[in-house]
């Protein structure tokens, strides 16, 4: 590690190869604490290159458990996190809406690092048990139209660096690469990217796939649809920069999109939301965010009439509704 670093910081780059072989040594421990904390930094300080993260992805999915979901037709709502925008749990809301609307959801998800609470914390406080049991996340894809990986018992090599991840309290290249490796293999894909560098990244390798995709960036940072200003969407034929009128809303303020100070506060917000209580601004940006989802496993369907789909799934409690089943 002491040469890599050493290459690292003179600004040079890894190969693919170099970079599968670094996060594998990862998962087996070879490396110390102080070692892989500075390796992650790197990337703090530069843009990482395609061959970079290439290499990580396909160290990640070569060592991860996989889960042959047989068939099934699934969409996966995943932000790189890493925004610092402490939005409350956007992702996981919709992914929950889109499973109310009638779609299969095979969510990829974590506990929070540059945020008080991610989609793994929320669930957990809400009495959601993780499992990478196959057959009971099938069972749970077929009875609620969601399931959930929880990334470290499906990444040993996420498993590693967790400790590292929280201590350091900031994004590192692992938060680009969550929504790359589901270890589903959804077949659809909504993501969003704290910069437009990664946006070009992840469009560059998701053309390469047969994936069904839409990724998403707010111009003032955000990784998700925030209603807070103008924000650009990439398809596989598409690129598309849109203000909130454009898609028949209104501009937020930040301050209203705040997801509390803890996981507690942040799951209270939550079920406020699926209760059908969400404030305007909430239920607004949750809606924007199904509903370009519902688009990507739907490109048939305007943007407005998958939106009213999204609409009837949370105002009709269906959303809610998943989730009970879901936790029981």
């Amino acid at each position: 590690m002491k040469k890599i670093l050493g290459r690292l910081f003179e600004h040079k780059k890894l190969t693919r190869q170099e970079a599968k072989e670094i996060l594998v040594n990862i998962s087996k421990n070879e490396y110390n604490e102080s070692q892989i904390a500075a390796f992650m930094t790197v990337y703090l300080m530069r843009a990482i290159s395609v061959e970079e993260l290439q290499g990580f992805r396909d160290a990640l999915l070569e060592l991860c458990l996989p889960v042959d979901l047989e068939g099934r037709n699934t969409i996966d709502l995943c932000g790189t996190g890493g925004d610092g925008k402490n939005t409350f749990n956007i992702s996981t809301l919709s992914s929950f809406i889109v499973a109310g609307a009638g779609y299969q959801v095979s969510k990829h998800g974590n506990y929070g690092v540059s945020s008080a609470c991610g989609s793994s914390n929320v669930l957990e406080y809400l009495g959601y048990q993780f499992t990478n049991d196959v057959d009971v996340l099938k069972k749970q894809l077929d009875d609620c139209n969601i399931c959930f990986f929880h990334a470290p018992l499906f990444h040993p090599a996420m498993k590693a660096v967790a400790p590292i991840r929280r201590q350091l309290g900031i994004k590192t290249f692992f938060n680009m690469l969550g929504p790359l490796v589901n270890p589903g293999r959804p077949k659809n894909q909504l993501v969003g990217v704290f910069n437009l560098e990664l946006a070009r990244l992840y469009h560059y390798l998701f053309q390469q796939t047969e994936k069904k995709f839409t990724i998403i960036h707010a111009l003032d940072g955000y990784d998700e649809i925030s209603l807070t200003g103008p924000f650009k969407i990439k398809t596989k034929d598409t690129e598309r920069l849109l203000l909130p009128r454009d898609i028949g809303r209104q501009q937020l303020t930040a301050a209203s999109l705040f997801g509390g100070d803890t996981v507690a506060s942040a799951a209270e917000i939550f079920m406020k939301i699926l209760n059908a209580e969400g404030t305007m601004p909430q239920n607004e940006v949750v809606l924007a965010n199904s509903g370009m989802a519902i688009q990507c496993m739907r490109p048939d369907l305007s943007l407005e009439d998958c939106m009213e789909e999204a609409k009837a799934s949370l105002l009709g409690k269906k959303a809610l509704q998943q989730l009970k089943r879901l936790v029981n």
